[in-house]
C-alpha cells in the first residue's frame, strides 16, 4: 500500500491553479504560498493571467474543488483553485438549439421507437 508524503517546505502550502484557456485546453500551475494565503494571492502568484485584459480578468470566477469561493477565501495545502470563465451560452438554450437541429426523431427518448408505438415508448 503506497502512501503519498509531502516534504516540509518550511510551512509553505502547495496549491494547483487551473484555467481552461480554450476548449479542450487546460493550463495548470503549481504555486507555493504562505499558510493562510487567499485565493487572490494564488491567482496573483500564478502566471496564468499574464497577457489577459482587465475585462477578461473581471469576468472570471474562482472555485476550490468545484465550489465557488470569493477571492478572500483562505486556501489549504493541496487545494485545487479553478479560474472559471463566464458561460458563453445558457446551457438550457444550447440544449434546445441542439434538439431543434437534431430533430425530434434522433434525440433523447424519441430516438428509439418500437414499431407501431407512440414516440417516446
Amino acid at each position: 500500500m503506497a502512501t503519498e508524503t509531502r516534504k516540509d517546505c518550511g510551512g509553505a502550502i502547495t496549491v494547483l491553479v487551473i484555467m481552461a484557456s480554450a476548449p479542450r485546453s487546460v493550463l495548470e500551475q503549481v504555486v507555493r504560498l504562505k499558510p493562510g494565503a487567499t485565493a487572490a494571492d494564488a491567482v496573483a502568484k500564478s502566471l496564468l493571467l499574464a497577457g489577459k485584459s482587465d475585462a477578461e480578468i473581471d469576468g472570471l470566477s474562482l472555485a476550490v474543488w468545484g465550489k465557488r469561493v470569493n477571492p478572500h477565501q483562505a486556501l489549504l495545502d493541496g487545494d485545487r483553485l479553478e479560474l472559471l470563465q463566464p458561460l458563453k451560452v445558457d446551457p438550457k438554450v444550447a440544449r434546445r438549439e441542439r434538439f431543434v437541429r437534431q430533430g425530434a426523431k434522433s434525440a433523447g427518448l424519441f430516438a428509439k421507437t418500437k414499431p407501431g408505438k407512440k414516440a417516446g415508448y
